[in-house]
């Protein structure tokens, strides 16, 4: 239940907010432990169609980089671990972390490690993540293991910005085009099209097909929407089964254009993560499981998985990953490297390094080639209408 408070902090400061408590003497309690003296607490009744529906929230990876860090510095301070996890609820503005947070709480105050806690959230807390808490309890660690996190999840998080950066610009100009195509073809081209049609004269091929899709948009334009949407939702649901999964992320890393940046991102994620789990003390087979976990493509997933089975059984990393031809003979050589000097961890860091800049590379060269492409197509279309209907209508008027 959620709790609204008025309180003092030992400044003598003034505070309000809210605490979710099972009830009004928890609220107490939890509040006390923050330092704060209660003035007031009564249930908050504040009316707020979307305060409870939590499952419409997203828990961004900033969210989990600065839960990661700040739970550090409580954990350093030598902060009991059921204490730090209070503060740091009251720290987070998401509501279903915030409920999150509160469970992992209770299983923790139970008798159960942060890691198992952790665990019964995939969704928030990966493989990856999990595996190095686990690590961080038993070696006495965690803290170091919570910044360490923090601060590959950052790095990650920083790569994730800017391919969407890049990508927001021609996202934008595509979706405006649409837009005042759509416009056009609602309100500007039927008085024009009218026109044509009452003419006696033969109209172009360009033109009988811009009249079509005019008179398409005009009387059918709900179906159509309804008709893009249905396209969307089954997609989506394709997109969840095993072979789409598989046929979208094959796509993914063979498209003419993105197939080589989607490598480098995929293969700086499994570089990256691979170097964080050595540097933990993971053992490699399970470091592989963990890391095709969370490399976010099917095809690579499996392959990892293959590799996985073939260390188990004996063979090295790079003998493993050189059966794939969707691994980088790169990649494949410089494992060998860190393997055989026993420094994996350090090529592997090196590995993730030199992928991220070269998804930056290939981000400022497309950013450069996408912009002339649309102007391409603005024009294109510009030519089209000015053929199809404005041409038709000087020849009319010409000949009247």
């Amino acid at each position: 239940m959620e709790f609204a408070y008025q309180a003092r902090d030992k400044q003598g400061v003034l505070k309000a907010g809210t605490v979710e408590a099972a009830s009004e003497s928890s609220a107490f309690e939890i509040l006390g432990q923050h330092g704060l003296t209660v003035i007031k607490v009564f249930p908050n009744t504040q009316l707020n169609l979307f305060g409870n529906i939590t499952f419409l929230e997203r828990i961004s990876l900033k969210d989990i980089v600065l839960f990661s860090r700040q739970l550090a510095t409580l954990i350093n301070a030598k902060v009991p671990i059921v204490q730090a996890l209070r503060i740091m609820r009251l720290q987070v503005s998401s509501k279903k972390f915030q409920k999150i947070i509160d469970e992992i709480t209770e299983k923790v105050e139970s008798g159960n490690s942060l890691s198992s806690a952790l665990s019964a959230y995939p969704d928030v807390f990966n493989s990856l993540y999990i595996s190095l808490v686990k690590s961080g309890e038993l070696s006495g660690s965690l803290d170091e293991a919570l910044v360490y996190l923090a601060n590959q999840l950052e790095k990650d998080y920083d790569l994730r910005s800017k391919v969407i950066g890049a990508l927001i610009y021609p996202i934008f100009i595509v979706l405006t085009l649409l837009v005042v195509g759509i416009l056009m073809f609602i309100y500007v081209l039927p008085p024009l099209v009218s026109i044509l049609q009452e003419s006696a004269v033969e109209l172009p091929f360009t033109t009988r097909i811009l009249i079509g899709a005019t008179n398409l948009v005009q009387h059918y334009l709900w179906l159509l929407i309804a008709g893009l949407v249905g396209l969307v939702v089954g997609f989506r649901f394709y997109a969840r089964s095993v072979s789409g999964r598989h046929l979208i992320d094959y796509a993914k890393i063979n498209a003419p254009i993105f197939g080589r940046l989607s490598k480098n991102i995929y293969m700086s994620r499994f570089a990256r993560n691979l170097a964080t789990l050595v540097a933990g003390g993971i053992p490699i087979v399970k470091a592989l499981e963990a890391v095709a976990d969370i490399v976010g493509n099917q095809i690579y997933k499996d392959l990892i998985l293959d590799a996985a089975k073939e260390v188990r059984n004996g063979k090295t990393i790079a003998s493993a990953l050189s059966s794939h031809r969707e691994v980088p003979a790169v990649l494949i050589q410089m494992t060998q490297i860190g393997e055989s000097t026993g420094k994996l961890r350090e090529i592997m860091d090196k590995l993730a390094s030199f992928y991220e800049k070269e998804v930056e590379g290939l981000l400022s060269a497309l950013t450069t080639l996408i912009e002339p492409l649309i102007m391409i197509l603005l024009g294109l279309a510009v030519a089209v209408m000015v053929a199809g209907i404005l041409l038709p209508i000087y020849n009319l008027a010409g000949t009247a």
